[in-house]
């Protein structure tokens, strides 16, 4: 899901005929740098680049969410600065646009194989592959790292989707809900949080809730509900990186920050693509039915916050749990939690080194999404192969170059020998600063708090299993 929560666009690449591909070259023995692009069966594109002095490994990278109705080029690289860096170090990079936007798991993986096909017909088999990701690209990529990992030597994925399919629309459904509970007044029951039936049925239930959120944020009551239903997502406090970082007692700057990513969760991600998503898997895939929001709270890392501001408020954040408590909630439709168990969960089953890295700041995809995968390999006995490291910023991917350069050769040094040498903070700053001298460097040691609603395949008794 790439977008900054206020405003992002996304570039659009120029789009190329493929050439008639040559005999495939050994590989590692290419004799002149190349760039090929080309089209896959699905219809999506995908673009191949082989430096002059190619050192045999491939970088499959993964992008991530692109709406309906936005430009979907293929892409190799995160960014340009990023792409220069691995390319100029001799790495061969690959990457398709998916054939279809939005919630494009079923789409991705596939095309993502039959881009490593088309690299292999081009240039011959690499020595080394690599799938890395951002964002919804990181969920396609553990995708692959745990149902093919014989394509693959290991895995990165970068301020990843990496809590699964469903415990993200059950979180985001949470923020909404109480956000509709306890903003909505007369108007706030009609807003449907689910069963969205078109793009426009959606835009008009965002525009409501947006409206909605703007007014209470005007007042200290509002406010401080505003900061209730950011905690029940995990959204930081310190969410944008061009503004200061708050202290950790004010309260006020704090629940600013989680203001303006609220508005823009609810003006995308909790209508427009939940309905993209919900058209994929036939129905309605989140629910909270049975959950109790006052423990939700409890377990946050923002629950001081909130109830300082409910205190500076004068409200009773008690009575407000309570309504939460008595409202109507909302069941899943059993063959959509189905589609989504099938295409969008993880088992934590891991058979190569998988490396996560993700920003402390987040309020797209919060930091504690590791806390939940980290609990699936747990399940699965697979820990040996999963190490999560945190870079100290805020924002969705906002990784430097050199930062993402780090962690892929971490990762390649645990592939090379066996062992995760060389990956704690310091090390992975080292290897920023050496990969690109002006690039920030900002691992740091961090532990996640809980996920709020975890949901995985891990065990068949499972206590989060619905």
């Amino acid at each position: 899901m790439p977008y900054r929560i206020r405003s992002r666009t996304l570039l659009a690449l120029a789009a190329l005929l493929l050439a008639a591909a040559p005999a495939p070259a050994p590989a590692a023995q290419a004799a002149e740098a190349a760039h090929v692009e080309g089209t896959l069966p699905s219809g999506a594109a995908y673009v191949l680049e082989v430096p002059n002095r190619w050192n045999g490994t491939v970088l499959l990278y993964s992008h991530g969410y692109t709406p309906a109705g936005v430009a979907n080029p293929a892409r190799d690289a995160p960014d340009d600065a990023t792409r220069s860096l691995l390319l100029k170090e001799g790495y061969a990079l690959a990457g398709s646009s998916y054939a279809t936007t939005g919630w494009a798991v079923t789409d991705a993986v596939p095309d993502q194989l039959a881009t490593l096909d088309a690299f292999t017909g081009r240039f011959g088999a690499a020595r080394r592959t690599i799938a890395w990701g951002s964002s919804y690209g990181g969920l396609v990529t553990t995708t692959i790292a745990e149902r093919h990992p014989e394509r693959i030597a290991g895995s990165l994925s970068m301020c990843g989707l990496v809590q699964g399919g469903i415990a993200t629309w059950n979180s985001m459904l949470d923020a909404v809900f109480a956000l509709r509970t306890l903003l909505g007044g007369t108007t706030g029951p009609g807003i449907r949080l689910t069963g969205l039936r078109d793009a426009d049925d959606a835009a008009a239930q965002a525009g409501d809730m947006t409206a909605l959120v703007a007014q209470a944020q005007g007042t200290a009551t509002g406010r401080a509900r505003i900061a209730l239903a950011a905690a029940l997502y995990d959204v930081p406090g310190w969410n944008d990186p061009e503004t200061p970082r708050p202290a950790p007692d004010d309260w006020d700057a704090q629940q600013a920050g989680q203001y303006w990513a609220a508005l823009g969760l609810v003006e995308l991600p909790a209508f427009r693509w939940r309905q993209e998503a919900e058209s994929r898997a036939g129905g309605n895939m989140s629910w909270n039915t049975g959950v109790d929001y006052a423990t939700v709270l409890h377990d946050s890392p923002h629950s001081k916050e909130v109830a300082e501001l409910y205190r500076e408020a004068g409200r009773s954040l008690r009575s407000d749990l309570a309504e939460l408590a008595a409202a109507p909630r909302i069941s899943a439709d059993p063959e959509a939690v189905h589609w989504m168990s099938g295409t969008s969960v993880f088992t934590g089953r891991l058979t190569k080194p998988h490396l996560d890295v993700h920003t402390t700041g987040d309020p797209l995809i919060p930091v504690e999404a590791e806390s939940a995968y980290r609990r699936a390999v747990a399940a699965a006995g697979r820990t040996a192969l999963l190490r999560q490291r945190y870079v100290d910023n805020a924002g969705h991917c906002t990784f430097s170059p050199g930062e993402q350069v780090a962690a892929l050769h971490a990762l390649e040094d645990r592939i090379t020998s066996g062992h995760w040498k060389g990956s704690g903070p310091a090390s992975l700053n080292a290897r920023a600063g050496a990969a690109d001298p002006a690039s920030a460097a900002r691992y740091t040691p961090y532990e996640p708090s809980a996920f709020p609603r975890p949901y995985d395949l891990a065990g068949p008794r499972a206590p989060h299993r619905k």
